[in-house]
């Protein structure tokens, strides 16, 4: 509970309210049975199995024998060295890993280099809403989802949260590079890397008691429904803020921006026959592994506190501008998320945000003229672009690396 004010505690307890005070674990929502068809996926076949108990057994399997027989430093130091796509393996790695690697690095045969163009283009046009979605807003999101939040928590990387989004923010920033997928570019590498970390992940936290103890039941973390729910988290729900936001997209763009997605979800490690082939399917499998599991933490209250701290520290020295960074996170996720987070009412800058933003939008999409943009909305656009700054800047100088302990304490 370090760092949060009386105020923040007392917003955490109203969100959870009835399922229960800040000193008991509030359970995350029961999950629906599993019905979304693998007729569905980019497979467009499967076993038909329940994601909620299918993890990624080979890499899991590798990575807790590269744990358990002291071989994260020198893997580590090894990893550090591999940052591009076309850059061979480092020769220092464990053999075992190594071999692994060289499998999980390659593209599905159904990946497509004209849509993965296509949409390196399309996130250089509209890099300022993805980035802005994909880091506040799915931020947010991703604090609500109560396994992902305490699996952050209590993992290593809770310690440390700047350190944590800085790791994150080179997922992200990779994914929406226009070099994403080519050569030079360093999404394979990252996406590869996220996905040992999960496999740590996987064996370290379930000797943490504090994890085990609001793990709700679950035994091993990060199960394949549980990275669905996070790919969601991302860009099914980015797709449904730009076309609320009524930004303009060619069908190209539509497609290619979804297959920039699959691939790099096939690279994380999610089998191809839980991978939408469609945004119609991604909306169904999104709302029944996705919106059900919304939910309030205490960790995911004080994930939030921390990261727009950060973000409002980063933005505006002293962190004068955290309310219109509250606001801005209430308006990218919506009322009931943004309680369920403990993020503070800013009726002021709520109000600016609401009237402003739909009115830049449609300036930045020549739809309507700059008169009619309110002189307000420049001081929101400031914002956005210093926090994407923070956002595509964080990442740099670190390394996603294998943890070897869970968070200390």
């Amino acid at each position: 509970m370090d760092g949060l004010s009386r105020r923040r505690m007392l917003l955490a307890s109203g969100a959870l309210g009835t399922f229960g005070t800040l000193g008991v674990a509030a359970p995350a929502r029961a999950r629906s049975l599993w019905t979304w068809a693998p007729s569905g996926s980019v497979a467009g076949e499967g076993a038909g199995l329940d994601p909620e108990w299918v993890w990624d057994e080979e890499v899991d399997r590798l990575v807790a024998a590269v744990i358990d027989r002291g071989d994260v430093p020198g893997a580590n130091a090894e990893l550090r060295k591999w940052t591009r796509n076309d850059q061979p393996l480092p020769g220092g790695l464990p053999a075992d890993l190594r071999d692994f690697m060289e499998r999980a690095r390659r593209l599905p045969p159904w990946a497509d280099r004209a849509k993965l163009e296509t949409a390196a283009g399309f996130n250089e046009t509209r890099g300022l809403y993805l980035n802005l979605l994909n880091g506040v807003g799915g931020g947010m999101l991703s604090t609500a989802i109560p396994r992902e939040a305490r699996a952050v928590y209590y993992s290593k990387g809770g310690a440390d949260m700047e350190d944590r989004v800085a790791k994150t923010s080179l997922l992200g920033f990779a994914v929406g590079d226009l070099n994403a997928y080519r050569p030079d570019g360093d999404v394979i590498v990252q996406a590869v890397k996220t996905r040992l970390v999960h496999a740590a992940v996987r064996h370290l936290l379930p000797r943490s008691p504090g994890w085990s103890r609001t793990s709700g039941g679950q035994t091993i973390p990060i199960s394949q429904a549980d990275m669905m729910v996070t790919w969601h988290s991302l860009p099914t729900y980015t797709m449904r803020k730009l076309l609320e936001w009524k930004v303009p997209l060619t069908p190209a763009e539509s497609a290619a921006y979804l297959h920039l997605w699959q691939v790099t979800a096939h690279l994380l490690g999610i089998r191809d026959e839980y991978i939408p082939a469609t945004w119609d399917d991604a909306e169904a499998q999104s709302r029944q592994v996705l919106d059900p599991v919304l939910a309030p933490t205490r960790e995911g209250v004080e994930l939030t506190d921390v990261l727009l701290r950060q973000l409002a520290e980063q933005t505006s020295p002293g962190g004068i501008d955290r309310p219109l960074v509250n606001a801005l996170a209430r308006y990218l996720v919506g009322d009931q998320v943004a309680d369920w987070d403990g993020i503070p009412r800013e009726p002021f800058w709520e109000r600016a945000i609401a009237t402003a933003w739909p009115k830049l939008v449609a300036f930045r999409e020549k739809l309507i003229p700059l008169p009619l943009v309110p002189p307000l909305a420049w001081t929101i656009d400031e914002a956005a672009r210093q926090y994407i700054l923070f956002y595509l800047t964080k990442g740099r100088g670190t390394h996603i690396e294998l943890p070897d302990t869970n968070r200390p304490g």
